[in-house]
């Protein structure tokens, strides 16, 4: 019988995660790398890239690290090829990079709002129509969106963050319709709150030393009574990137401690 642990396996595979500087993607991107991939890792800042890259090298993840803008066609043409040249044909996508904007809706200007479409929605379309044609001439791939439990549910100041979240989920649906056949599968992984630079204001004790209101708030809202932390999203994204998964398509794989099967307590 073989063993079952060979098919999380992803020794060989070429794996790029946007976004990968800090983070949910700096994590995702060190798991691949230590669970046998050839790893690419993109950034936007040129210096916090260069500083990744020294982390990276630290934890004892060799990767390679690309400086590029997801937004722009072009340029994702060309780190795509890049990579191409130095490691080998993408396997594995991470469409991880993105942006918040926390404005509450009548004060956000529609520039403010297709600045967070831009980077949530449209770069992740870039991103895999750079990768598919690869992937369907090598006859297997994998795409994993980095959704969020907003592609389910809505929340006072985050209009334009949901609003792209949720078509990014949608997204994940019709790239799984479309190239299912191709042997390619995409899914996402729907993030609950977790610790991170990005959710950190939101965690900040008050001046009194109690904690932050929206921090009380979200752990009295989750099972699991904490926030998530990055590490709590390697394992499925690994399984998502692996062939453990080849018949799974099409889905969101929510990583929140509970929090959308729960009703909340009683007050």
């Amino acid at each position: 019988m073989e063993d079952i642990l060979k098919s999380f396996s992803l020794e060989g595979k070429v794996a790029l995660v946007t976004g990968a500087t800090y983070g949910i993607g700096f994590e995702i991107a060190l798991a691949y790398s230590r669970a046998g991939a050839r790893v690419a890792v993109n950034g936007h800042n040129e210096e916090r890239l260069a500083h990744a890259r020294e982390e990276y090298l630290r934890l004892g993840a060799d990767v390679r690290t690309y400086l590029c803008d997801v937004t722009d066609e072009n340029q994702v043409a060309g780190m795509v090829a890049k990579i191409g040249e130095d490691l080998g044909t993408v396997d594995i996508l991470v469409n991880n990079a993105g942006m918040i904007k926390r404005i509450p809706m009548c004060e956000m200007s529609a520039s403010e709002f297709r600045e967070v479409i831009d980077v949530d929605l449209t770069a992740p379309f870039i991103m895999s129509k750079a990768v598919l044609p690869g992937m369907i001439e090598k006859g297997h791939g994998k795409i994993i969106n980095i959704c969020s439990m907003m592609s389910e549910l809505g929340r006072e100041t985050v209009s334009a963050y949901a609003a792209a979240k949720g078509g990014l989920k949608m997204l994940t649906k019709n790239i799984a319709s479309e190239f299912g056949g191709k042997n390619i599968q995409c899914n996402g992984i729907g993030p609950g709150y977790i610790a991170t630079q990005q959710t950190a204001p939101l965690r900040e004790p008050q001046p009194d030393g109690s904690k932050h209101p929206f921090d009380q708030f979200i752990c009295s809202r989750t099972p699991a009574n904490r926030w998530g932390e990055t590490k709590d999203l390697t394992g499925p994204a690994i399984f998502l990137a692996s062939d453990a998964s080849n018949f799974v398509n099409g889905q969101i794989l929510y990583v929140d401690g509970g929090i959308l099967g729960y009703i909340g307590r009683q007050p």
